[in-house]
């Protein structure tokens, strides 16, 4: 949770055009107040995803305690789908359902970032949404409390960029404003 407060605190000009789906692995309750401190470090509306809610660009989704989030065409719009399935790679919630599902919706238009955590949840998605023509960001091992997500990723070779935290952000608002470096 630190690190993603880092990040999000810093990429205000991105969640500003765009939609930020965030699954942190944690049970229910903490996802809530979670979803609080990310709004207060964003300084945007962030709060858990509701099942059927439209996405929208300016706001955080969380994925709940204990539910998988995905994304789906609702429409011409987007909408949020939650499930109690079985835990994915050990997790519930997990984001390799959600970066799939993002697939189907936006095809190669997905910019996914790992960052610090156990396991390797968001390496098969991630290579899927590589597979797609998107792009995956991971946190570097140096600044990393465990670097087992955002190493895999890494190791499996799918990373446009494996970058320290506090590189992150910047990258992230460079990308997002047009500059392709």
């Amino acid at each position: 949770p630190q690190a993603l407060m880092t990040l999000i605190a810093d990429i205000g000009p991105v969640i500003d055009r765009f939609p930020v789906l965030i699954t942190q692995h944690m049970p229910p309750t903490f996802t809530t107040i979670l979803a609080e401190h990310l709004a207060r470090a964003s300084r945007r509306p962030a709060h858990e995803a509701v099942d059927g809610e439209i996405v929208k660009a300016g706001r955080i989704y969380l994925a709940p305690g204990g539910r998988h989030m995905r994304v789906v065409r609702h429409g011409t719009e987007t909408a949020i789908a939650l499930d109690d399935g079985p835990p994915v790679n050990f997790c519930k919630p997990a984001v390799d359902p959600l970066f799939n599902s993002a697939i189907d919706v936006w095809q190669g238009g997905i910019l996914s970032v790992i960052l610090t955590g156990m396991g390797s949840d968001g390496m098969r998605g991630g290579k899927d949404i590589v597979a797609a023509g998107g792009s995956v960001i991971a946190q570097d091992e140096a600044t990393s409390v465990v670097w087992g997500m955002p190493g895999a990723a890494a190791n499996a070779g799918i990373c446009a960029a494996v970058l320290p935290l506090n590189q992150i952000a910047p990258k992230l608002v460079r990308l997002f404003s047009g500059d392709r470096s």
